[in-house]
């Protein structure tokens, strides 16, 4: 157990199988001197930059604007090769997973939008790729599954508890343990140490990219911003990059399914400290402090836990986050097509609906995540 490393304040840490402490160990040290090496870096930004075509815009929405009364900018992660934010992180590890000579690449996905980015990078480099996804997510994120095995992996549906992202992540781990000679391209900024640091050095491209965007068209940082938060990837790119900065306000919106417990997703708002997964954060729990299974339309939000970093920025009020139900990610992804053209996904349909429901009539200026497209919630029934 490597619970010391990793640590964000009382979180984070590796609470691990003796099988995995090596092959983490060597993961991690492996990270840490690459990233320091001139030419990784580099080659991984040429990718960012030509493959996945980044920068992604920040887009003044100037309608949305207009409806809600405050200056709304979009970060449009949706843009990027793949459709969202995933790919950040992706070729980030698969870099590493080449380097490391890795004959095999495995990954967990809800909403898909990871498994499609982890299949595609394994294809780009060459490299055969597994990936596990809760059997109701197979039904509810159907053409992203279709997508994956066009591009080559092997979907491998798994029938353990709730079906969902969380039996994802024990599928692969599962597998993992017995595998332990796989890289294991771990989607979102959770699990043992040393993924949350690998998921957020990889992501923190989205929050570089929007201060250097804001200041460039403003002249000022944000009041606020915001992204969605299921394990917490997405939201700690934006977030890396205005964390120093006191005055900007941070806002996270969680799957609040219908807004009661246990029929949420919104782990910091219902949550309790706990080890899960691999690491100490906050879980929903039942009343014997056992993980409980989550509940939210979004497939990407749907999950129990919660990275361990967003658990210190809320105990140290750094961040706020607040559950956002289904209705009102339904109405805000009705309304950002209506008024902007733009199809977001419904899981960054959660932070529209939150700015939209905090900046009302505040005249604030703020930039929202939306981390990836819609096209995959266009047949849903919603």
């Amino acid at each position: 157990m490597l619970a010391h490393q990793g640590s964000y304040g009382e979180y984070g840490g590796a609470y691990i199988p003796p099988v995995l402490e090596k092959q983490l160990q060597q993961l991690a040290d492996f990270f840490d001197s690459e990233t320091q090496k001139a030419d990784f870096n580099a080659e991984f930004i040429q990718l960012l930059k030509n493959y996945v075509g980044r920068p992604s815009a920040l887009f003044h929405a100037k309608n949305l604007s207009a409806h809600v009364g405050s200056k709304i900018y979009l970060k449009r992660e949706d843009l990027n090769h793949t459709g969202s934010h995933k790919i950040n992180n992706c070729i980030g590890q698969i870099l590493l997973a080449k380097r490391m000579g890795a004959q095999e690449i495995i990954a967990e996905t809800g909403a898909g939008q990871h498994g499609v980015a982890a299949a595609t990078a394994a294809a780009l480099l060459n490299i055969p790729c597994k990936v596990f996804m809760g059997a109701i997510d197979v039904e509810r994120q159907a053409l992203n599954v279709r997508r994956m095995r066009l591009l080559g992996a092997e979907v491998i549906p798994t029938e353990l508890g709730s079906k969902t992202l969380k039996d994802a992540v024990d599928a692969a781990l599962g597998y993992y343990i017995e595998n332990p000679t796989s890289f294991y391209l771990l989607g979102s900024h959770v699990g043992p140490h040393p993924y949350p640091k690998m998921v957020g050095y990889f992501q923190s491209v989205i929050g570089q990219e929007a201060r250097q965007q804001i200041l460039e068209f403003e002249g000022r940082l944000p009041d606020s911003i915001f992204a969605s938060v299921g394990g917490g990837s997405n939201a700690i790119g934006l977030f890396s990059g205005f964390l120093e900065d006191t005055d900007v306000t941070i806002h996270g919106a969680e799957g609040g399914g219908d807004g009661t417990y246990p029929n949420t997703a919104a782990t910091l708002s219902f949550g309790k400290p706990t080890v899960f997964q691999g690491t100490r954060s906050y879980c929903l729990v039942d009343d014997h402090g056992e993980p409980i299974p989550s509940k939210s339309i979004a497939a990407g939000l749907d999950y129990p836990g919660i990275s361990p970093q967003h658990a210190y920025l809320k105990d140290t009020n750094r961040a706020h986050y607040y559950p956002v139900t289904d209705q009102e990610a339904i109405d805000a992804y009705k309304l950002l097509s209506r008024l902007e053209g733009i199809t977001t996904a419904i899981e960054s349909a959660h932070a529209v609906a939150l700015a939209i429901k905090l900046l009302k009539d505040k005249n604030e200026l703020a930039i929202v995540n939306v981390s990836g497209r819609g096209d995959k919630d266009v047949e849903r029934e919603m």
